[in-house]
Formats: structure tokens, C-alpha cells, sequence
């Protein structure tokens, strides 16, 4: 049976309001920014059941919820203003020189979008793999950031369904991480439940002044004469894309287990987690035993950093830290608590000092990241954290039941890891594999036997 089209309803374009000051009109971007302009949008959304009621009088139902979602938006983009804004290069061809920024003021601003599909949640959730059709509820597919000069940095798409709402909010990479995605989505739920007013204060006032080290900034310019020379967009293969649920408790015992086998106490919950993750995947790989592997982790630099930003920052404060590298052979032929160490020493060891000279070794040559060239087929990145607020987002339909993510920065090995639903420590980690090894990994004595079942209630 195949699946029916999404159909676009509406769409327009939502400005802050109040307007935005004049001093507020150019936002610069860091180090940390600028190196995203060749990776895809970050997309998250949460998926909503209608309220029982709703469904006795649909229209008016959804209705209110487009106008109250619209005037929340622009209440909130007051004070991510950035994000109401477009891209903007300034170039010289002698020497070479390409410098980005946003002008926050001459744009239409963010987009919102509505959409309606004849499905219902079941359909979203009860696949073992995320169906296809999920990529369809995020706006900018495969766009990158660069494509901010011409698109939206901020898109919000509100996919009805026959039984629940999909909220999804796709937001330019280059102008914020994970942190600042996840404190604008969380001010936009607070809006809309407190029907906050103009003046109402905000939890997490967003600090828009952009890091730079000292004698830097707050200008950076590239050394390219055009944006094809930096600019790649890579296609991702063919994936299947799996949720699996850890409990709390399962989590536990990953984590007694490796401080045991280690005799030690340092390891966290989320690393020997991702010490299960590496090795279950390797071994589903079926790699040769000389191969190198890594595991890499998306990190937050705001804490490791003396002083540390505020996590208010708003734009980019991430590093993907990378174990060292070792072989398949001496991964698989020890335990967890071996792995999970490495784990843990990446992590440890990522400190200001660091997080300091990795920026001052790229503002002395200055590059674009590519994901393809970033990651290999022999690694696993761990992507997302399961501290960040997703499931406290509410829209008058109670609490969500389902996180879900779009297209955007997948490939072979790529976990994103989400709070669990239930609370309480409980992980979701979305698994992105090739079709053979996936099937692998679902037959993976050690990976399966932490893995727990969760039941949707809806």
C-alpha cells in the first residue's frame, strides 16, 4: 500500500515582533559558524496527538493552533532575531576574500508552513524503521547552509495528520548548534503556553555576541573567490533508520558494568552507552581486525572553556571529539569497560586548552567542513544529546510522544541520541546504518540484550 501525498496547505513568512532595532540589523558569524556553511539544516520536530475534542470540531482545532503558533513565533523571533534573517556575502577577487554574515533585517523572515497527510501516528510508529515519508515534514530538504543567502534560516512546518499534529522546525547549522536550537524551540513552547505578551521575560535570554579569540573578529574572511570552491553537497546512500529504546535501567547496568570492568567510577551512563554503540556496530561492519576505528562524540565547548559560555550563547559550540584510534582486533577481543574508557578519556581530555587551539589552528587556515571527508565508513559518531529538553515542549496537545529528525546530516554510522519518552534517564537512540549492516546489528547479542521495549501510548 502506498503511502499518500503530503499536501502544502499554506505557507508564509513571520517577521519579529517587535521589529528589530537597527543596531541589531548585522549578526557576524564565529569560527565555529562559518566552518558549517557546508552541512545540511539542523531538522528535529515532535510528533503530537490531536485532542480527543479537536477531533469533533477539526478546523476550528487546527485553525487556533496555525494563529496562536504564528503570533508565538514572532514573539520568540524577537529574541532570536537572527534567525529572521538571510545570509550575506561580501567577496574580493585580490586577493581572495569571502566573507559571510546575516543581515537580520532585509529578509521576509522565518517561513511557516502547513501541511496536511492522511495518515495516522500508527503509521509513523509502529514501523520498525522510520518510514520515508518523515523527511517529508521538514521544509529545506538537502539544503545546505550556504543556501541561507536565498532560503529561510528558519523554517517551521506543522504537518497535520488524521490523529496528531508533526511540529517540525528546520534551522540553519551555521547559525546555531544543537544547545541554541533546542533554547529557541523551548522559548517558542513557552510563549505559546503562557500566551506571553510582548513584555514577559524569557527563561534563556539567547546572547547573540559571538564568541572570538582575543585579536580576532569579529569579521573572518575566507580565503575563496567563489562558494563552489568550498561548497559539497553530498548525497546521502540509501539507509535504514532504526529507533532503539534504552530504560533507565538498562542503562544502569552498561554503566556498573563498565566502571567495574574498569575499577573505576568515572564513566558515565552516556559513555558506556556509546561504548556499546562502537562496538556493536563494528562488529556488524565485519571489518578485517587490522582496521582502525574511532568513535566520535558531538560536544558541547561552552562548559569545557574558562570561563565558560553561558549555554545562552546562541551559535555554534560544538567539536566532534574523537577517541584514539584504535584496531576492530582490540576493540571486539576486549570488554566494554575498555572501550568505554576511551570513551571517557576523549571526553576528559577536551578541556579549554583544546577547544582554544582548535580554533586558532583553523583561523590560521581557515576551511568549510565536509561530512564526507569528516567521517569514514569506519566510524561512529554519536550526534545530539539526551540532556536537551525536547519532550517539555508542549502545544496544547499535552506532551509529545515521538521525536523524529529529517533528512539532514545522515550517513552510515551517524547515532543521534534523544531523551527517552518516559523520562527518568531513559535514552532514544536513532541509528542510521546501511540496509546489511543494520540487519547485522539487530541480530548483535550484546546491543540487543540493552535494548528495551517501549510502547507508545496513544
Amino acid at each position: 500500500m502506498s503511502t499518500p501525498p503530503l499536501k502544502h496547505i499554506s505557507e508564509c513568512f513571520i517577521k519579529p515582533h517587535p521589529p528589530i532595532e537597527d543596531s541589531n540589523q548585522i549578526c557576524y558569524l564565529a569560527p565555529w559558524d562559518i566552518g558549517m556553511l557546508s552541512v545540511n539544516y539542523i531538522q528535529k520536530g515532535l510528533l503530537f496527538k490531536k485532542p480527543t475534542s479537536s477531533l469533533v470540531n477539526q478546523p476550528d482545532f487546527i485553525e487556533n493552533l496555525l494563529i496562536k503558533l504564528k503570533r508565538s513565533l514572532s514573539l520568540t523571533l524577537f529574541h532570536f532575531y537572527p534567525l529572521s534573517g538571510r545570509l550575506v556575502t561580501h567577496k574580493t577577487q585580490d586577493p581572495p576574500s569571502y566573507t559571510v554574515f546575516v543581515d537580520c533585517k532585509n529578509s521576509p523572515g522565518a517561513k511557516f508552513i502547513y501541511a496536511t497527510l492522511d495518515i495516522t501516528i500508527d503509521d509513523i510508529l509502529s514501523p520498525i524503521d522510520v518510514p520515508p515519508i518523515v523527511q517529508s515534514f521538514f521544509d529545506h530538504h538537502k539544503a545546505v547552509n550556504h543556501d541561507g543567502h536565498t532560503m529561510s534560516l528558519l523554517s517551521i512546518q506543522v504537518t497535520e495528520l488524521l490523529d496528531g499534529v508533526f511540529i517540525a522546525c528546520s534551522m540553519n547549522h551555521s547559525i546555531g548548534d544543537g544547545t541554541a536550537y533546542w533554547n529557541f524551540f523551548n522559548t517558542l513552547s513557552d510563549t505559546f503556553q503562557n500566551d506571553a505578551s510582548l513584555l514577559d521575560p524569557i527563561s534563556h535570554q539567547p546572547i547573540h555576541n559571538r564568541w572570538f579569540p582575543e585579536g580576532y573578529g569579529p569579521i573572518i574572511n575566507l580565503p575563496f573567490k567563489h562558494h563552489d570552491e568550498f561548497i559539497h553537497r553530498n548525497e546521502t546512500p540509501i539507509l535504514r533508520e532504526r529507533i532503539f529504546h534504552f530504560s533507565a535501567e538498562s542503562i544502569a547496568k552498561l554503566k556498573a558494568k563498565a566502571n567495574k570492568e574498569c575499577k573505576t567510577t568515572k564513566i558515565s551512563s552516556f559513555q558506556s552507552l556509546s561504548a556499546l554503540v562502537w562496538r556493536s556496530i563494528t562488529r556488524a561492519r565485519q571489518l578485517h581486525h587490522d582496521q582502525r576505528t574511532t568513535c566520535k562524540l558531538a560536544t558541547n565547548n561552552r562548559t569545557r572553556m574558562e570561563p565558560p559560555l553561558p549555554m545562552e550563547y546562541f551559535g555554534n559550540s560544538i567539536h566532534a571529539v574523537s577517541t584514539e584510534t584504535t584496531t576492530v582486533k582490540d576493540l571486539l577481543e576486549n570488554d566494554l569497560g575498555w572501550a568505554a574508557w576511551k570513551v571517557h578519556m576523549a571526553v576528559a581530555n577536551h578541556d579549554d586548552k583544546v577547544v582554544r587551539g582548535s580554533v586558532e589552528k583553523w583561523l590560521q587556515a581557515p576551511i568549510v567542513y565536509r561530512g564526507d571527508l569528516l567521517f569514514d565508513r569506519y566510524t561512529v559518531l554519536m550526534g545530539s544529546s539526551p540532556r536537551f529538553n525536547m519532550y517539555g515542549n508542549e502545544f496544547g496537545m499535552g506532551k509529545a510522544l515521538a521525536v523524529r529528525s529529517g533528512y539532514a546530516n545522515k550517513f552510515d554510522g551517524k547515532i543521534t541520541s534523544y531523551p527517552g519518552q518516559e523520562g527518568g534517564g531513559s535514552i532514544d537512540l536513532e541509528v542510521c546504518l546501511l540496509p546489511e549492516k543494520m540487519i547485522a546489528l539487530e541480530s548483535d547479542e550484546e546491543f540487543m540484550n540493552s535494548v528495551s521495549v517501549f510502547n507508545h501510548l496513544f
